[in-house]
């Protein structure tokens, strides 16, 4: 009876803690691709960003052609705000304006005409587009916060307006427009809080936006900026790995079981005289393994299974027994050379609790690692574990 009341106790513990390993989060590192790993919701005022930048602009419209490129680059300043909501995806506000130089042919009373003079046309304009930006270094490969190098095309809508303009005692009105804009950021990370960035727009605007019109299909802005970007509140995610719903139905299967042979078990008599209670409990406790379960990609020791930790180290210094402590790792995770590493970070974790917090001397434990190499259980998710054995 005893060994049931200890095995219904173990699965309760092997319960709770492999429902605290599916829900606790990974933070800043995934191990899946991003369009396949959870994450969780940050604050409103996480994840923000604002950035500064600066380059050079061409306006390609009609009649440009007949000026030099050289003379046709502009000054390109821009401003941009926005925030992340998951690794890959982030909405953005960008501003941008500034000299716009163009060319027309006029005739002797500024009117426009094919056949007149090409004439410079230098004024200004502003524009104010909404992007929708897609990560694709952290959405088609494993997230992970502080990645050098991030690609990052986008897509939006806008407005531009060219400002008033007077050449040759002709005013030619402003000109307004709806944009469709495009581009790629490149992102090179400097600090958890600074980026330098590289980026390559594109706008698509009316056919008449440089007041000139020759019936093409549009008229167009590049634009090419470098600048630095700064991050706003927390600036990292944090993992969510999903609940494994058959571990937990198998679990719940079997301390089901065990509650109803321990029901059994209550109904028989307290004493039984041709068994020996001393012995038997002595060879139960010294045959139960203490079992420590880790996270996915974990060698830290979650504070849920300190208890289990504590009841060895008391039972050890108690009984002056030596013990193995074995660390382990799951086969369907990470390659083998990597599993050796982290079984053998999860076993001195352990031992390091034992020895340091608990006060078991350091003579009575030796420990080993395995790896993936040996899998004490038929479920994959529970070989995150490092096992504290009695020796014989």
């Amino acid at each position: 009876m005893k060994t049931k009341v200890v095995l219904l106790v173990l699965f309760c513990g092997l319960f709770l803690s492999v429902s605290a390993q599916e829900f606790s989060p990974l933070v800043g590192s995934g191990t899946d691709v991003g369009y396949k790993t959870h994450f969780k919701h940050n604050k409103s005022g996480d994840n923000w960003f604002l950035s500064v930048a600066g380059g050079g602009s061409i306006l390609l419209a009609d009649w440009n052609s007949d000026a030099d490129f050289s003379d046709r680059l502009n000054i390109a300043p821009q401003v941009s705000f926005g925030k992340w909501f998951n690794p890959y995806i982030a909405f953005r506000v960008q501003f941008n304006g500034g000299p716009l130089f163009g060319r027309a042919r006029l005739n002797d009373w500024g009117d426009i005409d094919v056949n007149g003079v090409s004439e410079d046309q230098k004024n200004t304009y502003f524009g104010a587009h909404a992007n929708l930006l897609l990560d694709v270094t952290n959405l088609w490969a494993p997230y992970n916060a502080k990645k050098a190098f991030r690609l990052i095309p986008w897509v939006g809508m806008g407005y531009a307006q060219r400002f008033e303009k007077k050449i040759k005692d002709h005013v030619f009105e402003r000109s307004e427009t709806p944009s469709l804009n495009s581009g790629i950021l490149t992102a090179f990370r400097l600090s958890d809080k600074v980026d330098l960035n590289a980026e390559i727009q594109a706008s698509l605007l009316n056919e008449t936006f440089n007041r000139v019109s020759t019936h093409k299909l549009s008229d167009g802005i590049v634009q090419l900026s470098v600048g630095l970007t700064y991050n706003i509140g927390k600036t990292n995610f944090e993992v969510l790995e999903p609940t494994d719903y058959n571990l937990l139905n198998d679990l719940n299967s079997k301390i089901n079981s065990l509650r109803s042979e321990n029901e059994e078990l209550s109904k028989r008599p307290k004493f039984c005289p041709e068994c020996n209670t001393t012995s038997s409990s002595s060879s139960v406790i010294n045959k139960v393994d203490n079992v420590v379960y880790f996270r996915l990609n974990s060698s830290s020791v979650d504070k849920n299974q300190l208890v289990t930790i504590f009841s060895a180290a008391e039972f050890i210094k108690s009984n002056d027994v030596s013990v193995k402590v074995i660390g382990y790792a799951d086969k369907n995770t990470g390659s083998s050379p990597y599993n050796k590493g982290i079984s053998e970070k999860r076993a001195k974790a352990v031992v390091k609790l034992l020895t340091e917090k608990y006060g078991v001397p350091s003579g009575n434990i030796s420990i080993e690692w395995k790896g993936d190499e040996v899998q004490p259980f038929n479920e994959n998710d529970w070989n995150r574990v490092v096992i504290i054995r009695a020796n014989n």
